[in-house]
């Protein structure tokens, strides 16, 4: 079979298995299926480290490995999706719910580990919780990336060009608390959440910093329950991204002290820096490494891009680990009905991370 015949087969049997956040039995069939393809490559069978009721997949690397392959299969995509939109292929494109964040890179690396000298000497991490912040794998993700030093994530490109920085981001639930009241027949007897609401989703933004990168954007927002009733309890969600620490920590020292517009309505942030920034700094050796291995192979120069997003590759960073994200193939739509990958660029970064890893091995032994 050739290597983009059998891209294509698993490609299509991994995206069929859906994966929503969560979802426990959809997570270890897909878990099943690459330890099919993953066991008998690297002569050890997987283990699973379990983290507060979740399951993650991981390949040791033996006592010393040369580097860490991270990736998540978790998908956004809820149970279900597969019947109106199932996995399709249609020349070079190939749709399907995760099939670009991130199942195709999944097969990359499957790939890429058969065709290397010393699989045995590479740790893999495939977790379960990416797309909801990594809150039960952070932890194992950073005491892999300790341990190996280095680490390429299997995340998709930004039209093929490899991801050498990150924004790091920051997570709140802002809580706020009035006092019920019928609307009807003694409206001022009540202490409005909704109007505090409004407040705060409009003051917020104003935390942003254009000329740094720094945004601070509300997202989510609930308030009251019934038409005739002051709203006694409203809730907002806020995503904050920033390219530095510093940044970071400046609006989370302003998160942490909001203080209420509407007297006897209390205000609570729940929340804080979930991703740390991934710096250009730890990507420079990696990049260098990638753009020698895509000269010999003759592919086109290698680009490299600093994406707005943050991925568990800002976690690697953060603890000292050398971090080149993005080596998974073009494509586009990640989280969108239209995602899409090139098979193509799948069988051509396969190659690349074949020699990458080749490289990595030798450099070490070196």
């Amino acid at each position: 079979m050739t290597a983009r015949a059998q891209a294509i087969e698993r490609l299509d049997a991994l995206v069929s298995i859906e994966t929503p956040t969560g979802d426990a039995a959809g997570l270890a069939a897909a878990q099943r299926l690459v330890r099919e393809w993953l066991d008998p490559v690297v002569g050890e069978p997987g283990t699973i480290e379990t983290v507060d009721g979740v399951d993650h997949l991981l390949w040791s690397g033996g006592p010393a490995p040369s580097v860490l392959l991270l990736g998540h299969l978790d998908t956004v995509f809820p149970k279900g999706t597969t019947v109106d939109r199932p996995f399709r292929l249609e020349g070079d494109t190939a749709t399907g719910p995760g099939v670009f964040d991130m199942k195709a890179g999944i097969v990359i690396m499957a790939a890429a580990l058969a065709r290397v000298a010393n699989p045995g000497e590479v740790a893999v991490l495939l977790t379960s919780d990416e797309e909801v912040g990594s809150l039960t794998s952070r932890a194992l993700i950073e005491r892999e990336a300790a341990r190996t030093g280095t680490v390429l994530v299997l995340e998709p490109s930004l039209d093929g060009a490899l991801k050498i920085a990150r924004r790091g981001g920051s997570i709140y639930r802002v809580e706020l608390t009035g006092r019920a009241a019928h609307a009807g027949l003694e409206p001022w007897k009540g202490r409005s959440a909704l109007t505090e609401l409004a407040h705060h989703v409009l003051a917020l933004p104003d935390l942003a910093d254009d000329e740094r990168g720094t945004t601070v954007s509300p997202t989510v927002a609930r308030a009251g329950t019934v038409t005739n009733v002051i709203p006694e309890h409203a809730e907002v969600r806020v995503d904050v991204r920033a390219w530095t620490l510093d940044e970071l920590e400046r609006v989370d020292a302003e998160m942490q002290r909001l203080d209420p517009h509407t007297d006897g309505v209390s205000v609570e942030v729940i929340g804080g820096i979930n991703r740390p920034p991934m710096e250009e700094s730890s990507s420079a050796e990696l990049l260098a490494c990638a753009r020698l291995v895509a000269g010999r192979l003759g592919h086109a120069e290698v680009e490299a891009v600093s994406a707005g997003g943050a991925s568990d590759g800002n976690f690697t960073a953060a603890v000292g680990a050398r971090t080149l994200d993005g080596l998974g193939p073009r494509g586009a739509g990640a989280h969108a009905d239209h995602e899409w990958v090139s098979v193509d660029s799948m069988v051509e970064r396969i190659d690349l991370l074949t020699g990458m890893l080749d490289e990595l091995a030798a450099a070490r032994v070196h």
